[in-house]
């Protein structure tokens, strides 16, 4: 039964690893994340946007395919471009061992919701919104007016608006 189970466990990783080959890699695994972060929250404090942090992996083909989906499509791609600076946060090497720890603290442990998981920073840097990403799945995709909603909901106009 344990040589079944540990099998049945290399398919999967084998399987996912494959089905995420196509796709851009789109996390730097040497990255700082910290600095990723202050970065970004410069750069949104500049242009008046919010800073969207996509926690994920190289590996993880659900990150990156949503990362691909939010670049392919136009409407979308020109709304994050409008509201919001996007990066991308490694959760973790392909070795398993726990990178950028203090980002993911920072980013208040978003990875308890599974990756990716986006989390929607202020130009302060306080973090807004965890967004659980299975939430804009549908089939092997996402789902547009999910992910448009999502995005509305917490852009720097109507966060603002609301308070």
């Amino acid at each position: 039964m344990r040589f079944f189970l540990s099998l049945l466990f290399i398919l999967f990783v084998s399987v996912s690893a494959l089905s995420a080959q196509n796709l851009k890699k789109v996390y730097d695994e040497k990255a700082d994340a910290m600095a990723q972060i202050d970065s970004a929250l410069v750069e949104a404090a500049k242009s008046h946007r919010y800073v969207i942090c996509q926690v994920g992996g190289n590996w993880c083909k659900w990150c990156l395919r949503f990362a691909d989906y939010i670049t392919q499509d136009k409407e979308i791609a020109d709304f994050i471009q409008s509201n919001f600076v996007y990066v991308h946060i490694n959760s973790s090497s392909r070795r398993g061992e726990q990178n950028n720890v203090n980002a993911i603290r920072r980013l208040g442990n978003p990875i308890r919701f599974g990756l990716p998981v986006m989390v929607v920073l202020d130009v302060d840097g306080n973090v807004l919104h965890t967004q659980d990403s299975s939430f804009l799945e549908e089939g092997e995709g996402y789902n547009k007016n999910k992910v448009m909603r999502f995005l509305r909901n917490w852009t720097p106009s109507s966060v603002e608006q609301s308070r």
